[in-house]
């Protein structure tokens, strides 16, 4: 039971994944954020190592070459990867890693680790989603068109992620996400060492 689960953790741009996400981590000390590989240029305030690791697109080819990855998909004109030594650190330390992909990578991820749990983000409604994209004053309208056609194209695989989970109170979200990562850990499925041993030991009373 000691071993953490990767929560891989997805939505459409604007959704607020990143803002649930930071406010997860500074409220509960049992997570780590998988902080992904990334080949588009900072925004405003995002440091190297802290919101993502930024690196070329010859650097980024070399971690693909080297198997450094756990998964990776272009998003945007963009590659995104996950680092695979960080990760799977974490989860044997016990540790539940939240790891914030695009869908093109989440389905990789459950293909490779079927133990992952999917959850996906969303605002309340899509004109919602449209005002926060606005909002942000860091993307052109060229960019925030792309983000919305993106979403479209999103929609069409939130049905197979595990959860839903509706982003339009901040702390009722953290709070719910926190109570569905922890539910899982109680899975019969995530415990069959423990099962069989219970049935093992019944045994003796027979």
């Amino acid at each position: 039971m000691s071993k953490g689960i990767l929560v891989v953790v997805s939505g459409f741009s604007g959704a607020g994944k990143g803002t649930v996400m930071k406010r997860l981590l500074e409220q509960y000390d049992n997570y780590a954020l998988s902080i992904s590989v990334t080949t588009r240029n900072p925004r405003p305030g995002e440091e190297d190592g802290r919101e993502y690791f930024f690196r070329s697109g010859e650097e980024f080819e070399r971690l693909i070459r080297e198997d450094a990855l756990i998964e990776y998909a272009r998003y945007v004109e963009n590659y995104y990867g996950t680092p695979r030594s960080y990760v799977e650190e974490q989860l044997n330390a016990g540790k539940d890693v939240i790891l914030e992909i695009e869908i093109q990578g989440a389905m990789k991820i459950k293909e490779k680790l079927p133990e992952s749990l999917l959850v996906f983000v969303t605002p309340p409604s899509v004109e919602e989603l449209k005002n926060r994209l606005e909002g942000r004053g860091t993307e052109t309208p060229e960019v925030i068109s792309s983000r919305l056609a993106r979403a479209e194209e999103e929609a069409e695989g939130m049905e197979n992620y595990d959860y839903l989970l509706i982003n339009d109170d901040l702390e009722e979200c953290v709070e719910t996400l926190h109570h569905i990562i922890q539910s899982e850990h109680y899975r019969t499925h995530r415990n069959l060492k423990f099962v069989n041993r219970i049935k093992s030991e019944t045994k003796v009373f027979a």
